[in-house]
Parts: C-alpha cells; structure tokens; sequence
C-alpha cells in the first residue's frame, strides 16, 4: 500500500508540475499589500498529498506568497502542528493576525478564505 501511495504521489506531482496553474497580475503596490496581509500565513502540508497540492496551486493561480512547512519531513514542523494546532493533518493553514492565532483545516475551506483575502 505504501509502494501504491508513492507512486501516485509520484504522479500527482508530475501532472502538477506540467500543468502549473499561472499567478495574477496585480499592480506592484496591490501585490506588496497582499503579502503583508499573508506575511504571517503558513501553510503546513506533505508535498505529494493531493489536498496540499490542491491548496498549493490555488495559493499559485492567487498569486499568493505564503511559506509552506513540509509536515511530514521535518519533526520540528510536525511537532508545532500537533502541539499548537491539535492534531496532525494537512493540510492545515495557521493564520495570525492581530496577534490571534487560527488553524485552519480542510483544503476547500482554506482555498475559501484564501480566495476571499485574495479578492
């Protein structure tokens, strides 16, 4: 079974990498604004996972510039996701804003809110 998951990660990121979705054009003073609102996002998540790829190329088509942790290959990142999250799965956007700190889980609910901070 684990030997079937590789090779379809395998796959996933093939497809994902000759079919990358293009970025916005936004005016450079609308772009700066958006990266400091998204500054502090993080975007935890596996690198073959279809959901984590899914959010990746909505963060890509949005032109968003978010840093992502690879939860599953670096224990310092997984330990933050279960300690300070609550659970281990991805993937899973950790939003702090106004010194509030929001874990958020689902690709499409995420995709939801990046699109909504996006618009």
């Amino acid at each position: 079974m684990k030997l079937v998951r590789w090779f379809l990660g395998c796959i996933i990121l093939f497809f994902n990498f000759v079919f990358t979705p293009r970025s916005k054009k936004r005016a450079s003073d609308e772009q700066a604004q958006l990266d400091q609102q998204t500054s502090q996002f993080k975007l935890y998540q596996f690198k073959a996972c279809p959901f984590c790829v899914k959010v990746r190329r909505a963060i890509k088509r949005e032109g968003l510039n978010i840093e992502t942790r690879d939860a599953k290959n670096n224990e310092q990142y997984r330990q933050e996701l279960l300690e300070q999250g609550g659970k281990v799965k991805v993937p899973c956007l950790r939003i702090e804003q106004n010194g509030q700190v929001q874990w958020l889980y689902e690709s499409n609910d995420i995709i939801a809110y990046l699109n909504k901070v996006a618009a």
